[in-house]
């Protein structure tokens, strides 16, 4: 059983401590990694990643498996940084006014773009889905996926071209390009 699998038959359950404890021991990292890239700051991300997990804990009963649970994380992950920027950027403008400033703005441009493509990969079909956060946002080799998901990786090759293709047609309707 896959870990989105397991996740959402223990969230089915609400066996939210094992659901927690799954999700820290398999996302923490990839989503230090999120935040890291909007604040540049590991003391500051350290602050947030722990914000970011609290409101998962507080929002699990509401998670209805419609994406997986990482591209729920991830979006509030992303959220919960650039509402930190926000909040936060008369004392980040203290340190270092023009490379926060620089940072702040790219990561306001960026939310657009990222909600984009969260839009984007939940119109992909389940295995599409699967494939591509896993190669995408997890950044795992074909060979780990394949592991995981008991499918070769020249199938998963397939389903992340695909996949790929799909979100660049999306992207471009949306964009009217």
């Amino acid at each position: 059983m896959g870990i989105q699998n397991q996740i959402t038959a223990l969230i089915r359950s609400q066996s939210y401590n094992e659901v927690f404890s799954i999700v820290i021991d398999n996302y923490s990292k990839a989503l230090y990694a999120v935040i890291f890239k909007i604040l540049k700051s590991h003391d500051d991300t350290n602050d947030v990643l722990q914000n970011t997990f609290i409101k998962v804990w507080h929002n699990l009963e509401k998670y209805k498996g419609d994406s997986s649970i990482y591209t729920w994380m991830y979006a509030i992950a992303k959220n919960e940084a650039l509402g930190w920027l926000k909040k936060n950027k008369r004392y980040v403008a203290l340190v270092s006014e023009d490379a926060i400033h620089d940072v702040y703005i790219n990561a306001m441009g960026q939310e657009k773009i990222w909600n984009l493509l969260l839009d984007a990969v939940n119109t992909l079909p389940e295995k599409q889905r699967c494939v591509f956060e896993m190669k995408y946002f997890e950044e795992k080799k074909y060979e780990e996926i394949a592991v995981q998901t008991g499918t070769s990786v020249g199938a998963l090759k397939a389903s992340y071209h695909h996949a790929v293709k799909k979100i660049e047609e999306f992207i471009k309707k949306q964009n009217h390009y």
